[in-house]
């Protein structure tokens, strides 16, 4: 196949691509291989790409917002994973292969992701990705100041509350640390006559963005809101990780890359309510341009399925190269989490998340023939037809049954 590599080979024609155990052992021209070992997939004429991550979703969930406090950084999605969701599917069908499920913006901290493989037809801590780093959600703006439920009494009502909830939060956790680290540094005996510390979950984790251990991704949009976070992270001694929507970033991208922080994005999503009016789809481009770590994210269970679609529209607004464009969806979401060592790209070593498309990807013709997760086949076009002729059938079995008369036994006209 043409395979698009996103590392500096770029893309290679009549390219093949080794897999075994779970991992890419080789690509190149003509690779010499005993084909008796090996399963061959003929990709000529077809375009191979890695697996499409999605930085910011929230499929396979039983649910999304603790909404209840304004803090709630203890609770963890980890917990609510639903394997069963059929979007899970839907998905891998459009080349998506790792997803990072968050929690929602109905506070200014919520809760802790979970980083997933799509790994369809696995339990749920099956499908977690083994030894991620963490994640936690943080929002800023309407969503979090309640702008559309005037009838919420929740603290805080306004952008400048929701500061002081980051300040109040960071100064608590700092405090508790400070109380545990005197507990720990005292004498036997007097550890016997002292009151020790009471455990707090949700201290903890902010504890933990404290010393580098969790990392923020931040539901943002207003360039005055992604000025202040960043300042308050510096307040703090640590940075944001990703800002993630950051429609506003474009105005901004110089000060984002000097924190240190990335970028996921919609492509042209524009003026579905007030501080999105000055979003514009030259976004992506111009991030990335500025020299920040920059992608496109679905947060949506239906556009997840064309993700490569949304990456290629940074080509029409941006003047962006394919290749960079490709990035977007593919190794650029995977250095925001931290996971550009195992996925993103094809090259020696990483796992053998791969896609199979009928042509070149950006294209809005192109459709998935085959998505690999850890070299295990999780989608294939002509099995998906069987299976849908088959589900097809048996709707019709159950509809017959049910529209018979139960007395009579008889159809019903």
């Amino acid at each position: 196949a043409t395979v698009w590599t996103m590392e500096s080979n770029g893309n290679i024609e009549n390219c093949d691509v080794a897999i075994e155990d779970g991992k890419i052992i080789a690509f190149g021209q003509n690779l010499n291989v005993d084909e008796n070992n090996y399963r061959i997939i003929n990709g000529d004429g077809m375009h191979l790409t890695p697996g499409i991550v999605d930085e910011h979703s929230h499929i396979a969930l039983t649910g999304v917002n603790e909404g209840s406090q304004s803090v709630t950084s203890e609770v963890r999605m980890k917990d609510v994973v639903n394997s069963e969701d059929v979007n899970i599917y839907r998905q891998l069908a459009g080349g998506v292969t790792t997803a990072q499920l968050l929690h929602g913006s109905a506070n200014p901290i919520g809760g802790q992701s979970a980083i997933i493989k799509l790994r369809w037809g696995s339990i749920p801590e099956e499908m977690l990705v083994k030894d991620a780093e963490e994640y936690i959600k943080f929002a800023l703006g309407e969503n979090v100041k309640r702008s559309r439920a005037p009838s919420s009494t929740r603290f805080p009502d306004s952008r400048m509350g929701v500061e002081q909830v980051f300040v109040d939060a960071f100064n608590r956790a700092k405090i508790y640390s400070d109380n545990w680290f005197n507990y720990n540094s005292l004498s036997k005996k007097e550890n016997f006559n002292s009151i020790i510390p009471r455990r707090d979950l949700e201290l903890d984790a902010l504890l933990e963005i404290l010393n580098g251990e969790m990392f923020i991704t931040c539901h943002s949009y207003v360039q005055s809101e992604i000025n202040m976070l960043m300042k308050v992270a510096e307040q703090f001694n640590f940075n944001v990780a990703t800002f993630t929507h950051i429609l506003e970033g474009y105005k901004v991208a110089d000060k984002m890359r000097d924190h240190g922080v990335g970028a996921s994005t919609f492509s042209d999503w524009w003026a579905y309510k007030n501080e999105v009016k000055e979003a514009i789809p030259y976004n992506a481009a111009l991030m990335a341009m500025a020299g920040v770590v920059t992608a496109i994210n679905s947060d949506s269970r239906e556009m997840a399925r064309r993700l490569n679609q949304e990456a290629g529209k940074s080509i029409k607004y941006g003047g962006m190269d394919e290749i960079e464009a490709l990035k977007l969806v593919t190794l650029n979401p995977a250095k925001l989490l931290h996971l550009d060592e195992r996925i993103g790209s094809i090259k020696v070593g990483k796992d053998a998340d791969i896609v199979l498309w009928t042509e070149n990807p950006l294209s809005i013709y192109a459709k998935v023939i085959q998505t690999y997760v850890d070299g295990k086949l999780m989608f294939y076009e002509k099995i998906d037809v069987k299976l849908q002729a088959r589900d097809k059938k048996e709707r019709i079995r159950i509809i017959k049954l049910m529209s018979k008369d139960k007395n009579k036994n008889k159809q019903i006209a």
